[in-house]
Formats: C-alpha cells, structure tokens, sequence
C-alpha cells in the first residue's frame, strides 16, 4: 500500500497526502497524551456535584463505557483507516448526512478541548512562576503547538511521546508523595452531598478523566501497518489510562477530602489545578518538591493539548477533503505533509474559545461532542456488521455484540444525563450543530458538483 494516501472519492497523486510514519509506540504515546490532562485537571470540576462517592460511581461506569468503546472502535479503525475516525465510519455505514453530523461532533470534542487544557496550562503556569498573564500563556501555548503540528507529524509524535512519557512519571511520583498522607476516612467526608442525583451530574468530569482517547483512530492514515499497530495503540492506552485515573483520583482525594482539591484555601473559586492543591496539604507551597511537580505536572498538559490540536487538525481536514465543510480545510502542504489550514482555523476557533474564561461550559461542550461521535459510531459498527459482511477486518471486537452494545447504552444515558444537567449549553451545542446542518444543506451538494467537474476537467 502507498504511504500516501488522499480521500475516497478523491483520485490518487491529484493533490498531496499524509504520510505513514508512526509505529505502536508513537500511537501508545498520543492515546495517553490526549487524555493524560484530564489527570491533572477538569475532573475535580465534578466533585462539587457528585461528591467522592458520585464522581467515584461516575467514573467506574465512564471506565466500563471507554472500556467496551475502546475496543468496538479499534474494529473499525483497522477495517476503514482513514483521517476522519467517527466521519468516515458513519458516512460508509449511513451515508453523507450522518456522516456529517459524526464529523461535527467530532469536531466540536477536539476543537473545544484544548481552549480548556490551554486555561488549565495558564492556571498551571500561574503556580509555577506567579505574577505572568494565565491567558497570554494560553495563546503563547496555542501558537507554539500549532507551529510544531504544522512542521511535521513525525517531529510532533516524537515530542508527545516524550512529554506523555514525563507526564506519567510525574503522575505516579505525585501519587507516591499523595499516599504518605493519605487516610481513608477522608473519602468519606461529604462523600455524597447532592444525593444519587449528584452523581449523573459528574458524568461530564468522568469522561474528561478519557476524553479524547479515539484520537487515535484519526492518525490511523499516518500509521505504519494500521491493522496491526492501532490495536497494540488502543489497547495500551487505555490500560496504562485506567491505572493512572484510579491513582490520581484515590490519592488526591485521600489527602484532605475533595473541597481541599476543588476550593483554595479561603476562596469560592473553582481550581483548575487539583494536583497542587492535594501537594500542598503534603509538602507546603514553598517546598522544592512542590514545585518540582507543579513543573513537571505542565507535561501532562502540554502532551493532551499538543495531541487533541494533531487529531482535530484530521478529522477537520478530512471533512474538508470530501468537501463536507469548505475545501478550503482540506488541503495537506506538500512541503511539510500536514493539514496545514485546517489546524490554523481550529487555532482561532480555541482561542475565541479562550476568551469566555469558562473551563466547566467548555469542558461540556466538548462532553456533548464525545458522546454524540460514540453513540453514531456503536451504531456504525452494527450497521457495517450487518450491511458488509465481508469488509476486511483484522481485529473484531471480543464477545459482539454485547460490548459495543454495552459502550452504547452507557453513551445514551450518559448523553442524557448531560442533556438534563445542562439544558442551556445543550441548546448551544445543538444551535452549533443546526448552523453547521443548514451550511452543509445549502452548500454541500454545490461544492461537490464544483469539484467533480473540476476533476473531469483534468
């Protein structure tokens, strides 16, 4: 097979490709590099709602659906290897219009992610060297890392298996310092302070603890032997994932009980850095270890920031590529081999994002995109079982069809739940996802007609 590749309906050597460059190893590090900041912060965000108990229930039911999701979307990122993940896994299996609604969805988790991640590396920075501007660090970040994923994806894979690599390290030695003062008793202040109730409205800070870990479907076409090493890539990833979110959430929450990990001392404030906080109870702010690890703790944002802006810069250019959004996005610079226009729009985007200020809406936003993409994709999967039998699949997920039915039940409630906890921000998720439908209608069949013609003429 070539290692370059352009879109289905796009012929060979019309217009430059991705490249196939990355390894099991590689894939290990952006799936864990996506997700590894939702360790560090976001999921306290929860606590106030669900309490130790609620967000602890929370995220056990989040572990089952990720679990289940993991594997069902590994069959289809080895049977259908394509820069678009969830997009082009319901355009095959349902056709162009839930294809496009797949693809928005994706586009709204990976998009309003890293605004949020880019906020938490403000606050982080914030901690590590007081008095500097938290949103100049957010912007400064954003250029710097769209920079090194325009350069090159093999540079950019290399830099985040580094950083993913510092970043668990940090996460485990935190949790080793953690449990030298850690008590039992103290999970069970408050444990529960919004009832059962308070339990489903933690779900969104459960998932963020995953998010983002189908990232790696969208690098499968830069992926050498796809079929065999996305496998080893998934699988990897959500194990040393579900280790290091038992860790983090039981040694920081055991220190002092969760209001010492949400709430600085005398302030009403929500933190964005849960970790420090816990250390501080530990060590004290002035000591070196302290900030030894609010140092090295900025790795562990830095690797999902720099991952989510690599995947939403695919899954936006595949969508550009099959002319679903404008073209425009879908062009790949033959000089460095990347979707160059596509990570630049998703960058002004996160930063108009970063304005607002507000890391839980955003967070949701970005839930509400999730778990829209798992809920079509499980139904993608039962839908090409069925309808294409004989579609090459080098990995089939174990005991179908009961674990992509269990990551989709899980996902329908859990959308749910989010839909009834925050009516408002679903209104503008749905008001973001109509105005990008009533585009897609109005100029979807015009820019393809524009484009077949085009190539006829060549």
């Amino acid at each position: 097979m070539s290692d370059r590749l352009t879109g289905s309906d796009t012929p060979a050597g019309t217009e430059a490709g991705l490249q196939r460059k990355l390894g099991p190893l590689m894939l290990w590090g952006l799936g864990v590099g996506y997700v590894i900041s939702g360790m560090y912060f976001g999921w306290n965000l929860g606590l106030p709602e669900g309490g130790t108990l609620g967000l602890a229930v929370a995220t056990l039911f989040i572990i089952l659906m990720y679990g289940a999701f993991t594997f069902s979307y590994t069959e289809l990122a080895c049977a259908i290897p394509r820069a678009g993940g969830a997009f082009e896994y319901a355009r095959r299996a349902f056709g162009k219009d839930l294809g496009f609604l797949a693809g928005m969805a994706q586009a709204v988790e990976f998009i309003f992610a890293p605004p949020a991640i880019a906020m938490a590396i403000g606050a982080y920075f914030d901690l590590f060297l007081p008095g500097g501007s938290s949103l100049t660090i957010a912007l400064v970040a954003y250029l710097i890392f769209t920079g090194l994923n325009i350069y090159g994806v093999k540079a950019a894979a290399r830099f985040e298996l580094i950083i993913t690599i510092i970043a668990v390290f940090e996460l485990l030695l935190f949790a080793g310092v953690a449990f030298t003062d850690f008590e039992v008793s103290n999970l069970s202040l408050n444990a529960l302070p919004h009832g059962w109730g308070g339990a489903f409205a933690a779900i969104p800070f459960a998932i963020w603890f995953f998010l983002a870990i189908e990232g790696v479907a969208n690098v499968a076409e830069e992926t050498v032997n796809p079929q065999r090493n996305i496998v080893i890539g998934f699988g990897s990833a959500i194990v040393t994932l579900v280790i290091l979110c038992i860790l983090t959430f039981a040694s920081s929450v055991g220190v002092a009980g969760w209001e010492a990990i949400v709430y600085p001392p005398g302030e009403t404030a929500m933190s964005d850095s849960p970790l420090p906080l816990a250390l501080s109870h530990v060590v004290g702010n002035d000591h070196l270890l302290f900030h030894m690890l609010v140092g090295i703790g900025l790795f562990g944002l830095v690797a999902s920031f720099h991952g989510i802006i690599l995947a939403a810069g695919r899954a936006v250019f595949e969508m550009g590529r099959q002319h679903y959004v404008h073209p425009f996005v879908g062009k790949v610079s033959a000089r460095t081999g990347t979707p160059v226009n596509a990570l630049v729009i998703n960058m002004i985007i996160g930063i108009v994002a970063i304005f607002t200020g507000r890391t839980a809406e955003i967070i949701t936003i970005a839930v509400f995109g999730a778990l829209t993409l798992y809920v079509v994709s499980m139904f993608a999967l039962f839908k090409l079982r069925r309808t294409q039998p004989n579609l090459e699949r080098p990995f089939r997920v174990p005991l179908y069809p009961f674990v992509p039915a269990l990551a989709l039940v899980i996902s329908i409630v859990a959308l749910a739940a989010v839909t009834w906890f925050n009516p408002l921000l679903a209104g503008i998720y749905a008001l973001l996802l109509l105005l990008a439908w009533t585009w897609f209608k109005l100029f979807h069949e015009k820019s393809t007609a524009a484009h077949k013609s085009a190539l006829q003429a060549d």
